[in-house]
């Protein structure tokens, strides 16, 4: 299925092809904060609608990931790192796909505050 994401304003806009049925609910001490429901796929299959530069970076503790958020609305539509065989990843957030129905999906709790 071919989806379209973005940030509030749509500053931040991207869009890209998968199947979202199962989606993880992090406990880090971002991903809990901003309440972020997340889906993986390859970074090289996210093709982003808006410049590259249009979403600012955050990174913090390991600096192994790149929340990238909109500097003028402030909503966090992806983040990019890669996965434990190092290959570059994306993960995105599902609250900022259009026309999804979160009810529908399946959600996974991952611990990542005892990371």
């Amino acid at each position: 299925m071919q989806y379209k994401a973005s940030c509030h304003c749509g500053k931040v806009a991207m869009e890209f092809e998968g199947d979202i049925q199962e989606v993880v609910s992090c406990n880090c001490s971002i991903c809990q904060r901003k309440g972020a429901l997340l889906w993986f796929m390859p970074r090289g299959e996210l093709k982003l609608i808006s410049p590259n530069d249009a979403a600012s970076t955050y990174q913090f503790h390991k600096h192994a990931i790149r929340h990238r958020f909109c500097p003028t609305c402030g909503i966090h539509p992806y983040a990019e790192g890669v996965d434990p065989k190092g290959r570059p990843m994306a993960a995105i957030n599902v609250r900022c796909v259009h026309d999804i129905d979160l009810a529908s999906l399946s959600v996974k709790h991952f611990d990542g505050r005892s990371l």
